[in-house]
This record gives structure tokens, C-alpha cells and sequence, in this order.
């Protein structure tokens, strides 16, 4: 970097006052144009990206200056020293690390979750400075001063209701793994007349997805008259949380409604260091959360609230990365659950990861020609406009955290399907600032989370087990791509006889992210039905599939 790189540096600390003791950390520095919110919620990829800074700092004294200047990597723009002269609405946060030290033998500095899903500008004790509208000329200011001088307080935990049960266990499994205790945590709703039928015992269905703050999508009390009608951009509707309230009202009432059929609907809370959630499988950088979630936490639930505790009596469904989970469950766990149901999963097979075949390009970025290269896309909407790429995507991450701890969809992605590098942490897939892919890695992900590959390898073994089992839904114009996998899985299912997966793949026309084989209903409405939508086809796979002499009667009345 030259003298000019050089010439603006912002530096920030805290106080003794706010924080005693030194921290380690993701110290991020936010600049924005828009002052509607604070520039910590204002944060995405691609056109609307707000520019963004970050470094580490390990053992960050109370009045120590950390500087941020212009050879420090950024987003969108690269550097500071290149950021137009001009206005700016500047913040700074400082994502807290905890130190781990793992089974492996390996120590690494991590975000501890703290009730918050891993949302590093809402997380519970990190510090961050109240955004000033500054002057910015990069060729000419040398030095601006930020002080951390606010703490995110603690998030209230939700109560206990007639419907809705709270639960929280130290998973034995995982404590041994991070070295430090660790927990799981669901909520659980109860289906109507659980105290009255006292002898009844119910089927379960997990419902997988990203970390639940309560049950979702289910209200019993009615909705708010004086409630603000808020503008939903992804859907363009006005009042959108009114539409939320609504659904969730209208979800209770058909819970209660005499032939709604009854059983307990469980939504895990299992953030991990990485991500809000990790993926519900046994991972090397993560350890085994398929394992404490099925073998620890589900027979915890069906023990304290009368669960029937059989394979044939339980369910998983979800979308998105919930969609993935209940596939990826049902596979590794074969005759532990009889049924999933996904929807848009995330990439089932990694010919097709998003835009990327991991196999075969070598570039996680760019289509390259013999004297062009083209930015793969990251993100379209329902008539293939463009907003992100791929690179935007994983430029953004790389800002918000190095060795895979942005808490960001590429990275939990990678902390899931990644051996553990020799640093302890997650061995990169690919070059996070070039998109160079490392194709040893890639093998590695192919054997142990490919799921179309691992299904493929195993048929013979597997194809008994998950018969009837299989369901996926997705539309045609999924704003992450995420069809073109499922593309793949239909291809060897449908095509697979010894013996036919006798299961569903199913498709929305033109719909995007995440249509869940709701053909009546535009996706805004559908997403919020799910505590409901997929229980009648849960009974039917009980009628036919149940055992002789298995309960099908106790929990239905």
C-alpha cells in the first residue's frame, strides 16, 4: 500500500467503564448513507451493501486504540482509501470471542451464542457506538476516533403458555466435544387437550429451520389492532407483519379445531459457534449434533410430554436449511423417523452447490472462458433479475469474519461438511478472495454430505429403510438456485427400482425461495402455515406404514 492508502484511519476503543477486562473479537466498522436504522441492521450483499470493514483483535485492552485504514479488506469497496468523499452515517461493533478448547486438542476463539441465534448486531454483550453522521474524504482526514460506548443487553426469554412448552438440556455429547458445557433447547407445542387426555400418547414431528426465537407462526392470543403496519420489500406488501399476526392467529384456531390431528411440534434451538443452527448432523469442525439432537434431546421431549418414542411415530419437515436438515436427518437416521418433508433445501447435491459444481470448476466465482470470466450470479428474483453474486456473498463474509466465523450461509455451510484443518477450525472449500476451489476438500464433502451421492452409494442398504419417506418441494425460479440440485435428487430417485423411493418431488412454477408444495397459496401466505400444512400427510404415513399393534388411536380424539 502506498502513502495515499494510508491517509484516513479510523480508530476505535471502549471504556473501563462499559467493558473491565480485555476482549477478543470481530471488530466491525459500518458506513452508510441512509440513516433510517442503524447501520448494524443495515448490512447485506450485493446492490444495497452498505461498506463494510473488519479486522480481528485478540486481547483488546479497555482504552486501547484498534485502527481500521486502508490496507484493511472491505466490502464492497476493497479499501477505505478508495470510498468516495462524502457524508457517511458511521458505526462500530465488536463481535465477542470466547476461547474453546476442543477434544481435538485444538483451542479456537469463537462467538458463543447468547440466546440470540448467532446475530452478531443483536448478540448479548457485544459493544458498539452510537452512529454519528461524519465527513468522510479519504484523501484528505488522517484520523477519526469511535468509542464503543453501548452493550446489546440480554434477550428476554419467552414464557410458557397453554400451547407452548420451553425446554433446555446440557447435551452430554457436545460438552465433550467444545470442552465446555453446551446446550439444546426446543420448543415444544403441545397439541390441544394434552391435560385433558392424560393417557394419550402423541406421533412428533420436528420442525427444522433457523433458530426459533418461540414456536413460530402460532399466536393465541388475537392480533393487535394498534399494531404499525410495517412494508415487507421481499414481497412487496404493506402491512406485512399485520398479515404475520393474522396467520399466526388463524394457525391456533385451526390447532384447536376438533379434526386437527394431534401431535407434539418441535422446533430445535441448537446454534452452534458457527451459525444459528448447525445443520442437525454429525460434523468433524462441529461436532455431533445429529447424534445429541436424536439419541439426547427428541427422547427427552417424548419422555416429559408423553411422545410415542418410536421411529415409526416420528416426522421432520422444514425449508431452506430446515429443508436440508429433515432430508439430511431422515438419511443418517433412517429407521429413527419415518418421514421428511423439504422444502427449497439448501444444495442436495454439490454438482449443483447454488451455481457451482465443487467437482469440477475451479472457480467458486467466476465462469471462466479461454478470454473472459463471468460473476456467477448469488441471487435472482422470480423473472432472473440479478441483485448478488457469489462473490458478493462471500466478499461480505469474509469482512464479517476470517476462518469461517461470519456466522454467514457459505461459511456454516463450510463448518458442516469441512475435515477440521489443522488450525483447528474448518479447511476452506475454496479461496475466500479469490473463489479458488479445493478440490481435496471437495471429495471430502462429496463422501460424508453430498446427499444425492450418499444416497446413490448406499441404495442398497438405504432404499429399503427410506421407502415412502422422501418428500421435496421447491420452485422452479428459487432465488438461490437451489432447484437445480433437486433437479439432480429426482433424476437418480425416479430413476432408482430395486427399490423405488416411493416418495414426492414436487415443483412451483416460477415460485421462489421457499415454496413448500402449497399449490393454492402465494409463497407469503404458505410460509406461515407450516405447523399445519403437512400434518394431514404425516397421518397418512402413519396409516400406511405403522407396525401391528403400534397406537393409532390414544392421540386421536
Amino acid at each position: 500500500m502506498g502513502k495515499t492508502d494510508m491517509a484516513l484511519a479510523i480508530a476505535v476503543r471502549f471504556d473501563a467503564r462499559l467493558e473491565s477486562e480485555s476482549l477478543d473479537g470481530r471488530l466491525l466498522l459500518l458506513l452508510s448513507t441512509a440513516d433510517d436504522t442503524e447501520p448494524r441492521f443495515q448490512v447485506t450483499p450485493g446492490v444495497d451493501a452498505i461498506q463494510l470493514h473488519g479486522i480481528d483483535v485478540e486481547g483488546l485492552a479497555p482504552g486501547e486504540w484498534a485502527t481500521i485504514d486502508g490496507s484493511v479488506f472491505g466490502y464492497p469497496i476493497a479499501s477505505l482509501s478508495a470510498l468516495p468523499p462524502g457524508d457517511y452515517v458511521v458505526q462500530a461493533v465488536l463481535h465477542r470471542y470466547e476461547t474453546f478448547n476442543l477434544a481435538s486438542g485444538h483451542t479456537v476463539k469463537l462467538p458463543m451464542d447468547r440466546g440470540e441465534g448467532q446475530q452478531w448486531n443483536r448478540a448479548p454483550g457485544n459493544l458498539f457506538s452510537t452512529p454519528r453522521t461524519l465527513r468522510i474524504d479519504p484523501a484528505r482526514e488522517a484520523r477519526i476516533e469511535i468509542e464503543l460506548d453501548q452493550r446489546i443487553p440480554p434477550i428476554e426469554q419467552p414464557a410458557d403458555t397453554p400451547h407452548v412448552r420451553h425446554i433446555r438440556i446440557q447435551s452430554q455429547l457436545l460438552t465433550e466435544f467444545w470442552g465446555r458445557p453446551m446446550y439444546l433447547g426446543a420448543h415444544v407445542l403441545l397439541p390441544h387437550g394434552f391435560d385433558e387426555h392424560a393417557d394419550a400418547r402423541y406421533p412428533l414431528a420436528v420442525f427444522q429451520g433457523h433458530f426459533p426465537a418461540d414456536v413460530s407462526s402460532f399466536r393465541e392470543t388475537s392480533p393487535d389492532p394498534d399494531l404499525q403496519p410495517e412494508f415487507s420489500k421481499r414481497f412487496n406488501i404493506d402491512g406485512y407483519n399485520r398479515i404475520e399476526q393474522e396467520e399466526a392467529w388463524r394457525n391456533y384456531q385451526r390447532w384447536i379445531e376438533p379434526d386437527q390431528p394431534r401431535m407434539l411440534v418441535v422446533e430445535i434451538q441448537h446454534p452452534t459457534p458457527y451459525y444459528d443452527d448447525s445443520y442437525a448432523v454429525n460434523s468433524a469442525s462441529m461436532g455431533p449434533w445429529g447424534d445429541a439432537i436424536t439419541y439426547e434431546l427428541i427422547p427427552y421431549i417424548e419422555e416429559q410430554f408423553r411422545g410415542i418414542g418410536e421411529g415409526w411415530a416420528r416426522f421432520l419437515y422444514g425449508g431452506s436449511t430446515g429443508g436440508w436438515e429433515a432430508l439430511a436427518v431422515q438419511i443418517f437416521y433412517p429407521d429413527e423417523y419415518n418421514g421428511a418433508f423439504a422444502a427449497c433445501p439448501d444444495p442436495v447435491d454439490f454438482r449443483a452447490f447454488t451455481q457451482v459444481d465443487i467437482y469440477q470448476d475451479s472457480n467458486a466465482y467466476f465462469v471462466e472462458g479461454p478470454f473472459r470470466r463471468v460473476c456467477r450470479p448469488g441471487h435472482r428474483n422470480a423473472l432472473g433479475h440479478v441483485t448478488a453474486t457469489l462473490q458478493d456473498y462471500n466478499h461480505l463474509e469474509l469482512v464479517l469474519g476470517t476462518r469461517g466465523r461470519s456466522g454467514e450461509q457459505f461459511d456454516i455451510w463450510q463448518a458442516v461438511s469441512s475435515p477440521q484443518g489443522d488450525d483447528g477450525y474448518p479447511r476452506p472449500i475454496w479461496d475466500k478472495l479469490t473463489g479458488e476451489i479445493d478440490h481435496q476438500v471437495a471429495e471430502y464433502w462429496r463422501e460424508h454430505f453430498d446427499l444425492r451421492h450418499i444416497l446413490a452409494r448406499d441404495w442398497k442398504t438405504l432404499g429399503p429403510r427410506l421407502e415412502g419417506k422422501l418428500h421435496v418441494y421447491v420452485g422452479t425460479m428459487d432465488n438461490y438456485y437451489l432447484n437445480n440440485a433437486v433437479y439432480l435428487l429426482e433424476e437418480f430417485l425416479k430413476n432408482t427400482t430395486d427399490p423405488y423411493f416411493g416418495g414426492e418431488v414436487d415443483y412451483g412454477c416460477r415460485a421462489e425461495h421457499c415454496w413448500n408444495g402449497d399449490h393454492d397459496n402465494p409463497i407469503w401466505i404458505s410460509r406461515l402455515r407450516y405447523a399445519t400444512f403437512y400434518t394431514d400427510k404425516i397421518v397418512r404415513r402413519i396409516e400406511a406404514s405403522a407396525p401391528p399393534g403400534a397406537d393409532l388411536s390414544s392421540w386421536r380424539y
